[in-house]
């Protein structure tokens, strides 16, 4: 079980050092002027294979923490209400990740609906999820 435990710490921190980092990618997106296309397609390039890389790693993430749940029943059964919240916490990050995929649609078809500024708020969402995620757990508050 530490195994399956240290490999789903490792590919979660991974997971989620893409959705940090994607984002990131977005805000120079959404300042490339208008004229600059090799810049703009360059940034397409590097997020789309930042997705592509990041999406790859969600998977084994949570198909660990699926087998330390169902295999090894942590946080099953009563007074782990930390759980619940931390299964929340997950369905919640695989949104943000399906949104990035979205918004990195957009981009490439040349609808990008944002400032820069939106983009640097929505970064902000991964490390309040991760905050969010490592305090139930750690802490288990209920």
């Amino acid at each position: 079980m530490l195994w399956v435990k240290a490999f789903h710490i490792v590919f979660v921190a991974s997971w989620f050092a893409g959705l940090f980092y994607l984002p990131r990618i977005f805000v120079n997106l959404a300042m490339v002027p208008p004229d600059s296309t090799a810049e703009r397609e360059r940034l397409q390039l590097m997020a789309r294979k930042l997705l592509r890389f990041t999406t790859l790693l969600a998977v084994p993430a949570l198909a660990l923490g699926l087998c330390l749940y169902l295999g090894y029943g942590i946080g099953r059964g009563p007074g782990n209400g930390w759980m619940h919240a931390k299964l929340t916490v997950v369905v919640l990050a695989v949104g943000y990740h399906h949104a990035c995929g979205v918004l990195l649609r957009k981009f490439v078809a040349g609808r990008n609906g944002h400032s820069h500024r939106w983009y640097r708020w929505f970064n902000e969402v991964p490390v309040l999820l991760l905050v969010a995620a490592v305090v139930l757990v750690v802490v288990k508050p209920f």
